[in-house]
């Protein structure tokens, strides 16, 4: 594990070093960032909003909600084992409950029963396990398909893809129709916020970029004071909509792959 660990650290430095060049400091690589933001944009458009929308209006809510509370319970395994990471112990034990509950009186997470029974959902990736280690996150980096991350979450995605248990599933077919639901379920979750943002922002690219570096400050530093805390930053809600047009689940969860 300190071998891992000393890797990771070494490449997210490496990639701050080599991104600090450029008119903003967190985001050098504007160019390709927005050139990727646009190819996300238009598949968003033609593809996986209309396919969102059509799933959202004829699909059941009871069914959407339980795609929700199945994945989120596998995505909790993960979770629980970033905040025993993180030295959280006592919320990595609680996700641990929630997984054991879920899993059994909640019908295979199908009920999310554990937080009926006042057991918190978190929501920890790698990335942030990184960050709470004193990882910088570098530069900001769309990613194709993806949508908005860093140095440092880039660099932890590999592992939170590898911790995702439905990329065991078989067989493949089913694993297949279980991501593509999990992508298009999770973005009808965001159609509503994604439309109000469209009306409201002049530069989306900006308002996004702004927007998600600040709540993913939050989130690795559970809300405190961090680093990029005090640059100084637009004023942007801390609770602004996560990047509508990324097609693959956010960092806080794995992102599967077809």
């Amino acid at each position: 594990m300190s071998k891992f660990r000393t890797l990771a650290v070494s490449l997210a430095v490496v990639g701050t070093l080599g991104g600090c060049a450029g008119p903003n400091p967190r985001d050098p690589y504007e160019g390709y960032n927005r050139a990727v933001f646009n190819f996300n944009d238009k598949v968003d458009e033609y593809a996986l909003k209309p396919t969102a929308t059509v799933y959202k209006n004829v699909t059941p809510g009871f069914f959407q909600t339980g795609v929700s509370n199945f994945f989120g319970n596998l995505a909790d395994v993960w979770t629980a084992a970033n905040n025993l990471l993180q030295g959280k112990v006592g919320d990595g034990m609680s996700d641990l409950m929630r997984v054991a509950m879920n899993s059994t009186f909640g019908l295979l997470g199908v009920l999310d029963i554990a937080s009926e029974a006042g057991l918190q959902k978190h929501k920890e990736d790698f990335g942030q396990t990184l960050g709470s280690w004193g990882v910088p996150s570098g530069p900001y980096v769309m990613l194709p398909l993806l949508g908005p991350s860093t140095v440092r979450d880039t660099v932890a995605l590999p592992a939170d893809i590898s911790a995702d248990p439905w990329q065991y599933k078989d067989p493949v077919n089913v694993r297949n129709i279980g991501t593509v639901t999990r992508v298009v379920d999770q973005r009808a979750a965001l159609l509503d916020a994604s439309t109000l943002l469209e009306d409201a922002a002049l530069d989306r690219y900006e308002f996004i970029r702004d927007g998600w570096m600040q709540r993913r400050n939050s989130q690795v530093y559970d809300g405190e004071d961090g680093p990029q805390d005090k640059q100084k930053q637009p004023e942007v809600e801390d609770e602004a909509p996560k990047q509508p047009q990324a097609i693959m689940p956010e960092p806080a969860e794995t992102k599967p792959s077809l």
